[in-house]
């Protein structure tokens, strides 16, 4: 039997530690906590949350902080805590369970569990009193201690009809392959439920939800119709002026509460500003908009002074969050008063007060969350902006910080890892290119096992989680964007190598993926919880960000092996019918392995015009195109770039698409206008 203490001092995740000094008697989760539960015939209460979690933050002190709270549960219970970023396997398969209970998901999560990790009963958030239609915490407590003691064959059935459903959530759906009769339904819907004013989905609160419209612009590339490309830039647009955007420090936050994104959920998580990075390089490739350009060096910026993890030889990756709360309250560290704007401005005062929605009333709980209202002034009034701005993040770096979790994701670097791929060509910032590959270089040496296989999660020196699936698919993808971007060789056999580990570690006979590791030793229900999802949630789902590097490879080497492995992975979810709409990644993968281009450039690395072509060509905005510097022995002779040259002292770029190549293009501005419309090859 574990001693009857909080055992969570031990633990390195930033969420846990929050946790130590709880009265609680937390343990973490492992074989360990399972044992204690079966040896004392406790059933296990299992808490779910993050470190940037406001509402977690709020269940703590009112709860877990309690005394006599906690007594209760350490009676009844045996007191699971889990942080979901550093465990989304076994965060996953709760929250599925949760779902198939009828019951909304979010954080905290609150689920009931036998000794053996069944789950028969849960919610999110309780209350200490009741309030909202909820019952106290309490009462929940003592509810379900005695529902275990007296009702164990009621639980017994809960429990079968979970797993039923969970395996059923985790089958492969398998059908014919992904063509545009499909792309065309899922666009749709997906346009259907866009705001048309305010950007993003309609209602209320408002995501970000990149994957959804990075598939929209990049279908409007497949199509030459604007509503994907039109809603890419609202959403844009609306987003980066609002408040959820930090607009003294840079980055975006979780999301907004409201339907205008003006009240943030103040947290900044790495993997919305990954892909809220991305999304902004792609647009500004198709429209010079000086605004994505600004939010964009902005969030860089942010990234590189803020979000910066410890480092290990020179190379160092990116945190995963920075809190919503400081001083215990939210949002604290970013709203402003009246006064205090004019007191630090002066003069400057009333015209940033119009630019930036500040009233004697505030606009949110009588404190101002700063968006800019005003539309763009002439440059002399934007540099007095500027300056104010500067002034007014010098005032707001002495108040108390919100707190950062600083462990480091392989799957979200991943994410950022692209991003700064794509957004370094797009606004010419090689050194953001540079410091991608210092992330990488970091992960592949800190948190790389002897089989080959990424770790989850590092921190302090200690590798704290398993890899995961979209561990591997992420930065097999992000390995690809630097090949891409650089040329360098190690670069394609580093991505090769992370493939290689999910096929052995993480496939199914089908051709699909599922989340954990065939030998995971801690995830409890066996085969029927083994998660495996195409959906996309805030980041992408890892099998169609595996889809998307099979397409990739097979552009990029011309074997056809690659085009089977990929096809074969995205006809074991096809069968989804009209549940495509939700698997935006694995729909832009099959876009992209039937419809995407490759752009060969070949021509001296030190020529001008070699560099131009490959500038343009990396800056595409279509998502759905590939780079490669003409190397004979990098393409199958099978494919048609194979061999491709240019004269002595020139360069050109040879256009490549379902099989054949274009003629050569040897001046850059064709190339982009070429790469902006997909067209038939040589038509």
């Amino acid at each position: 039997m574990a001693a009857p203490e909080n055992l969570l001092r031990h633990q390195a995740s930033p969420y846990l530690l929050q946790h130590a000094a709880n009265p609680v008697h937390w343990r973490p989760w492992g074989a360990e906590a399972l044992a204690e539960a079966a040896e004392s015939d406790r059933p296990i209460l299992l808490s779910v949350g993050y470190a940037a979690c406001h509402w977690c933050h709020v269940m703590a002190h009112e709860s877990f902080e309690n005394p006599d709270t906690a007594a209760m549960m350490n009676a009844l219970y045996v007191n699971v805590k889990v942080d979901r970023e550093e465990r989304p396997d076994i965060d996953q398969l709760y929250m599925n369970a949760l779902h198939a209970l009828g019951e909304h998901g979010g954080w905290p999560l609150t689920m009931f569990l036998t000794p053996d990790g069944e789950p028969f009963w849960g919610g999110t958030y309780f209350p200490p009193t009741p309030r909202w239609g909820k019952p106290s915490f309490r009462q929940v407590l003592q509810g379900v201690a005695e529902a275990y003691r007296s009702q164990r064959a009621v639980i017994a059935q809960n429990i079968s009809a979970l797993k039923r459903a969970l395996a059923a959530q985790s089958a492969a759906r398998p059908g014919a392959m992904i063509g545009p009769e499909a792309l065309d339904g899922a666009a749709v819907a997906l346009l259907r439920a866009v705001d048309p004013v305010n950007g993003g989905l309609q209602g209320a609160p408002k995501f970000p939800n990149a994957p959804i419209y990075r598939f929209l612009w990049q279908n409007h590339f497949r199509t030459g119709q604007a509503p994907g490309a039109e809603a890419t830039h609202r959403v844009l647009r609306c987003m980066s002026q609002g408040g959820i955007y930090d607009h003294l420090g840079g980055g975006y936050s979780r999301y907004a509460t409201d339907a205008v994104w003006l009240v943030p959920h103040f947290e900044k998580m790495l993997y919305d500003n990954a892909q809220v990075l991305e999304l902004l390089a792609l647009a500004a490739a198709a429209v010079a908009d000086p605004l994505y350009a600004a939010r964009a060096g902005e969030t860089v910026g942010w990234l590189v002074r803020d979000m910066t993890a410890e480092a290990r030889d020179g190379h160092a990756a990116f945190a995963a969050s920075e809190d919503a709360d400081s001083d215990g309250e939210e949002g604290k560290f970013y709203v402003w008063t009246e006064a205090e704007i004019d007191a630090l401005l002066g003069a400057d005062s009333p015209a940033f007060k119009r630019a930036y929605d500040v009233a004697a009333a505030g606009n949110w709980e009588g404190h101002t969350i700063l968006r800019r209202t005003a539309p763009p002034g002439d440059p002399a009034q934007e540099a007095v902006l500027a300056r104010v701005r500067a002034a007014l993040f010098a005032a707001r770096s002495r108040r108390v910080r919100p707190g950062r979790d600083d462990k480091v994701l392989a799957d979200w670097n991943g994410l950022v890892i692209a991003a700064l791929c794509r957004a370094a060509a797009a606004f010419r910032r090689p050194d953001w290119l540079a410091r991608a590959a210092l992330a990488f270089d970091f992960i592949h040496a800190a948190m790389r096992s002897p089989d080959g296989r990424l770790h989850h999660a590092w921190r302090l020196g200690r590798l704290t989680a398993v890899g995961l699936l979209d561990d591997q698919a992420a930065m097999a993808r992000a390995a690809l964007a630097l090949f891409e971007a650089t040329g360098d060789p190690i670069r394609l056999d580093q991505a090769l190598a992370l493939v290689a580990a999910a096929e052995t570690f993480f496939a199914d006979a089908d051709g699909s993926f599922f989340t954990t590791a065939r030998d995971a030793v801690d995830v409890p229900l066996g085969e029927a919880g083994r998660p495996r999802t195409v959906a996309d949630n805030a980041t992408p789902a890892a099998n169609g960000l595996m889809a998307e590097v099979f397409a990739r490879l097979f552009h990029l080497t011309g074997a056809p092996e690659w085009a089977d492995r990929a096809r074969r992975l995205i006809g074991a979810f096809s069968g989804l019918g009209d549940g495509l709409a939700m698997a935006p990644t694995l729909l832009a993968a099959a876009d992209l392995l039937e419809e995407g281009a490759l752009v060969v450039v070949a021509g001296d690395p030190a020529l001008l015009a070699t560099a131009d072509l490959l500038q343009v060509a990396l800056a595409a905005p279509d998502p759905a195109v590939c780079v490669l510097r003409a190397e004979p022995a990098t393409l199958a002779e099978s494919h048609p770039a194979h061999g491709k040259s240019a004269p002595p002292g020139r360069a050109a770029a040879f256009v490549c698409r379902r099989g054949t190549c274009a003629p050569p293009v040897s001046d850059s501005v064709l190339l982009a206008a070429g790469l902006r419309a997909r067209g038939r090859t040589g038509a």
